[in-house]
């Protein structure tokens, strides 16, 4: 479950290490993201000489949770931090890096992310 001003860090190699979440695309009133889910967010913290420095609004989709997910046949999933993956832009799926650190969802494909899927070391 995330929320305004949730620190996210990035799963994918563009340089910055992490984001701030500053809006919930989805509804006027939506307040809480969960995996799958676009928001709008800013880099707090980059590498040097990074393709996004500190400051940058990024467009971003959640890929891992501390909040347990449930899926219909029962079972729950919840990951060890908070992670998103930054897009290219808010009408392509395609993310900018090219290697995805660490596992991700399985409702990040059924979402239409499959780019993120194939690039994504694991698949949970």
């Amino acid at each position: 479950m995330i929320q305004l001003r949730t620190v996210l860090t990035v799963a994918d190699n563009t340089g910055a290490r992490k984001l701030r979440v500053y809006t919930i695309y989805g509804g006027s009133k939506r307040k809480f993201g969960h995996i799958g889910d676009f928001v709008g967010a800013s880099v707090i913290e980059a590498i040097p000489e990074s393709q996004f420095p500190a400051g940058t609004k990024v467009k971003a989709v959640i890929v891992r949770t501390r909040h347990p997910l449930r899926r219909r046949d029962g079972s729950r999933i919840r990951f060890d931090d908070n992670a998103g993956i930054i897009l290219e832009s808010s009408e392509s799926n395609n993310p900018v890096g090219s290697r995805v650190f660490g596992p991700i969802a399985r409702e990040v494909k059924e979402k239409g992310y499959t780019k993120i899927a194939s690039l994504a070391e694991e698949v949970v």
